[in-house]
């Protein structure tokens, strides 16, 4: 089944992803919509720099204009792109997913439905990632995580512990420690509230996320907006599981110690990172926020549950997308004036 493999958006993640994979010797299929990008690798290749390697590859790099004369088809899509662009890049690659193919959603977010309306529920496998990296300069990447510091989990959406999803954990293992779970939608959730506990409020402010983490007062809106998130979470009927590579044995407090645990394991892997909002605001682009902290407070308004943090969260990085106010560290007293804090 991995014998004709596509990585569809290639950011930092993305990239990341189809570099490890190309040096494991599955020459996948590259194909992103930033032009410079892919001419970068098509005349150099793809270079990764980790804290332990230093990886140039070759790869077959493609423009989305491309693929219309190409004559490809694929047996496994990785869709690392944004959230953002996950529904039209699924209408965009379905014609080349083969009919037993299958598209594995690494992304932030709760998308894997979605996804599965456009390709089908029988060729979607939901993955979580933990993976962070930078991407400035076409077709180079700097990992901040190593492998053995990188995470994935796969799952079938009905749970089921099939032969091709144990092939995709094979496939992901080139990239990083990989689990299978048959909680796929549980594990997804999880790490969403990992994000809105960090990513959401850190990427308000522009700084480093230990940087962050250390300001006072976050830790407590952290544990705010990571208890709203579960309490959506839980009336959804999603159970919280370990993640990140934890064992059960470190995951097994209450729930409020579970999520903090979720969150700092996760601030020790990418502490030493901006967090991709920041990204996407130097960049002059829209986050994806709107499909991680965004999510909750629309399902929380559906479901009667208030979520006042991740509210001020999603409404302050809305702002910032629409140009009203800048990036900086003064949108934390913002943030602290709508909580009333």
């Amino acid at each position: 089944m991995t014998r004709h493999i596509a990585v569809l958006g290639a950011g930092a993640i993305g990239s990341s992803i189809a570099a490890d994979f190309a040096k494991a010797g599955f020459e996948p299929a590259v194909i992103d919509a930033w032009p410079e990008h892919v001419e970068a690798m098509r005349m150099h290749g793809l270079r990764v720099t980790m804290p332990d390697d230093d990886v140039r590859v070759p790869v077959r790099a493609y423009h989305l204009c491309d693929l219309a004369s190409a004559k490809l088809e694929f047996d496994v899509v990785v869709l690392a792109s944004k959230s953002n662009d996950h529904r039209w890049l699924a209408e965009f690659i379905l014609p080349y997913l083969k009919r037993s193919g299958v598209m594995v959603g690494a992304q932030n977010g709760m998308n894997d439905d979605s996804i599965a309306t456009v390709v089908g529920r029988d060729r979607t496998i939901g993955c979580v990632v933990e993976l962070q990296a930078e991407l400035w300069t076409p077709g180079i990447v700097k990992r901040n995580t190593t492998r053995q510091g990188s995470w994935f989990a796969v799952g079938e959406l009905d749970g089921q512990y099939s032969q091709r999803v144990r092939e995709i954990e094979a496939l992901m293992r080139n990239a990083g420690r990989c689990d299978v779970t048959g909680n796929i939608y549980g594990a997804k959730w999880t790490k969403l509230i990992a994000n809105t506990m960090t990513m959401g409020p850190f990427g308000l402010l522009g700084l480093k996320n230990r940087e962050a983490a250390a300001l006072s007062g976050m830790f407590e809106i952290s544990v705010k907006l990571g208890r709203e998130s579960h309490a959506v979470g839980a009336a959804l009927g999603y159970r919280i599981e370990p993640i990140f590579g934890l064992r059960a044995d470190e995951f097994a407090g209450s729930s409020e110690e579970n999520l903090v645990t979720a969150m700092k394991t996760l601030i020790s892997h990418v502490g030493g990172g901006r967090t991709a909002p920041i990204h996407d605001h130097i960049k002059g682009r829209v986050s994806e926020m709107a499909y991680i902290s965004g999510v909750v407070s629309r399902r929380g308004r559906e479901l009667g549950i208030p979520t006042p943090a991740n509210d001020a969260v999603t409404e302050i990085d809305r702002q910032i997308n629409r140009g009203e106010i800048a990036m900086d560290a003064s949108n934390f007293e913002r943030l602290k004036r709508a909580l009333g804090q």
